[in-house]
């Protein structure tokens, strides 16, 4: 494929900075735009910082003119509610080839009625509102597609992670506990299927997608196909950490009720076992599969705490809720 001049709207994120780095990669000419706070993440030699803040529309505009102005693709991490869209449809029609909207696999059908999720699943979730958000900026840019024909692909991953994301509820703090020798709290009985995919493989998807034109005026979810159990999921990373960890299972209902900030997630997006059909995003990016394996995952993560034990932060009301959790009846 030609080499595109690519904007990444973020880009230091979980999931877009491994796009981010297989852009550059592939020959294009990739540049980030945020506030300029990289974080652990740090930008790639080769890439052009274009410093500005995306909710700021002077110094946005004033950024990317200093930048040259026009892309061929636009890749949008920060937009997440339908005026941050709309922000953006202004800002850039008639200036770029694509835009590429990265919305969420929990937009689906919350639970599922079948099993694997494909891109025509119906987009309900009455659980999350970070959900329901995603859902109306896809129905704006659906409509400005159809109207206007404004260049958008819509693009929907699942639990995307990397070396710094501890996928469980309680992260770090259940790796402490686990270590410490106490009971970890997993949601349901543990048997749900969660489909887990590492930052590298989606990003093979992602930049595939990335000046295609088969992609505009499409939907994709980038999701890999790898689906443990949660119980899995829990002792592969308890392997990795040295321990053999002691599971409780309680009712996700349950622990939301202990715990309400876990709610959305849990009960919009966690609590059902979900498995996608990734056919769509193969045809046209046929090298994307599943090279990562949580199991793998799993000692790439603990590798990096370890590495890293500034990082190694304790919830004290996380904790807490566990052992709240953990003291009420069982039957």
């Amino acid at each position: 494929m030609t080499a595109k001049r690519i904007l990444f709207i973020g880009g230091t994120g979980i999931i877009s900075a491994g796009s981010v780095s297989r852009a550059l990669e592939a020959g294009h000419d990739v540049s980030v735009l945020n506030r300029g706070t990289t974080g652990i993440r740090p930008l790639p030699s080769g890439v052009r910082s274009i410093v500005a803040d995306i909710r700021d529309p002077e110094s946005t505009r004033d950024a990317l003119h200093s930048a040259g102005g026009d892309f061929d693709v636009v890749a949008d991490f920060l937009s997440f509610t339908p005026s941050h869209v709309q922000a953006n449809i202004d800002r850039f029609d008639g200036r770029v080839g694509q835009y590429v909207f990265i919305s969420s696999a929990s937009a689906y059908q919350t639970p599922p009625t079948r099993l694997p999720i494909v891109e025509s699943t119906p987009l309900r979730n009455p659980y999350w509102r970070y959900s329901r958000d995603k859902i109306a900026c896809e129905d704006l840019l659906v409509a400005a597609y159809r109207e206007s024909g404004f260049p958008t692909t819509i693009v929907r991953p699942s639990h995307t992670y990397d070396a710094t994301l501890i996928p469980t509820l309680g992260q770090w703090t259940d790796i402490a506990r686990m270590r410490a020798g106490k009971p970890v709290v997993v949601h349901g009985d543990g048997s749900t299927q969660w489909t887990i995919t590492h930052t590298r493989d989606f990003a093979v998807a992602f930049v595939g997608l990335l000046g295609h034109p088969d992609a505009v005026g499409d939907v994709f979810h980038i999701t890999g196909d790898h689906a443990p159990t949660w119980d899995r999921i829990y002792r592969w990373i308890g392997e990795a950490a040295g321990v053999e960890p002691e599971l409780v299972h309680v009712a996700s209902d349950t622990i939301s009720t202990v715990h309400p900030d876990w709610a959305g997630g849990l009960l919009g997006d966690k609590t059902h076992s979900m498995v996608f059909d990734n056919s769509k995003v193969k045809a046209l990016v046929p090298e994307f599969r599943t090279t990562v394996t949580f199991d793998e995952g799993a000692q790439e993560i603990l590798a990096w705490y370890d590495a890293h034990p500034e990082r190694q932060v304790v919830d004290a009301e996380q904790d807490a809720a566990f052992e709240r959790i953990l003291a009420l009846p069982r039957s």
